[in-house]
């Protein structure tokens, strides 16, 4: 094990010799490590935390500390992390709640860009990006192939849609909606698909013909969401069917 000999490493946690950890990181007792994780420097992993392999910190993260919320009175909670993914510098990740379900949970080949921050009970799914300063409030979901831009935070219990990308400094109070390319001008609006996102993830040209047909009875064809509903349900295509799932379980309405 590569380990500086500034670090601290509390006994009970698990390391494994593959890891690297660098000077001045300071690691739990309840901390457990996949293999091949790389601490850079200056990095706190606190609390039941449980990393996966593969993971790189840059210098001054913070993972699995205590809530920000006046209610947590240190139940023990926990945070966890899957595979491959990229913290970068001062991002902070709180553990879960006991009244938030007690887990904070990342996926897998996430890049968490600088000053990024991920609040208790916050779910976020596989293959996310979160430009810099982007900030999740407490239980917020964020499905997979998700694109936040910098500056956007997101209001508690939101929940931004598979492959949506946000443009930065939008500010997020209602469920963003799969699919979508949401951003801020004057006032928060789904401009239609995320049609770049999804092409270069791989839809066929026929899958976002779709899309886009199922988003201009959402957006432009002056439709209450009731509706809308009844149309997309007549549609051919499992991206349709995603997009009546969400709306029927938004408990804060979507951004159109």
């Amino acid at each position: 094990m590569s380990v500086h000999p500034s670090a601290v490493i509390a006994p009970g946690a698990q390391v494994p010799a593959s890891c690297s950890i660098g000077p001045f990181c300071t690691i739990g007792p309840e901390v457990v490590l996949d293999e091949n994780c790389a601490l850079i420097s200056h990095v706190v992993l606190d609390g039941r935390t449980r990393i996966g392999a593969r993971n790189v910190f840059y210098p001054f993260c913070s993972v699995g500390v205590a809530p920000q919320d006046l209610k947590y009175k240190g139940e023990p909670t926990e945070t966890i992390i899957g595979n491959d993914n990229t913290i970068r510098e001062s991002v902070t990740i709180s553990r879960g709640t006991v009244g938030g379900g007690g887990v904070t949970r990342i996926g897998s080949n996430c890049l968490l860009m600088t000053c990024a921050h991920i609040g208790h009970d916050s779910l976020v799914g596989d293959h996310c990006i979160l430009a810099n300063a982007a900030t999740l409030a407490g239980h917020v979901i964020i499905e997979d192939h998700v694109t936040l831009g910098a500056f956007c935070p997101v209001h508690q219990h939101c929940i931004v849609g598979q492959y949506a990308f946000v443009g930065g400094g939008t500010i997020v109070t209602q469920d963003v909606l799969p699919f979508s390319l949401t951003s801020s001008r004057r006032e928060n609006k789904a401009f239609g698909i995320n049609k770049i996102g999804l092409e270069r993830r791989g839809f066929t040209p026929e899958r976002i013909r779709q899309l886009q047909k199922a988003f201009r009875l959402l957006l432009a064809a002056r439709l209450n969401t009731t509706q809308a509903i009844e149309r997309l349900r007549a549609m051919e295509g499992e991206d349709a069917a995603v997009l009546v799932s969400f709306l029927e379980r938004s408990q804060r309405g979507v951004i159109k």
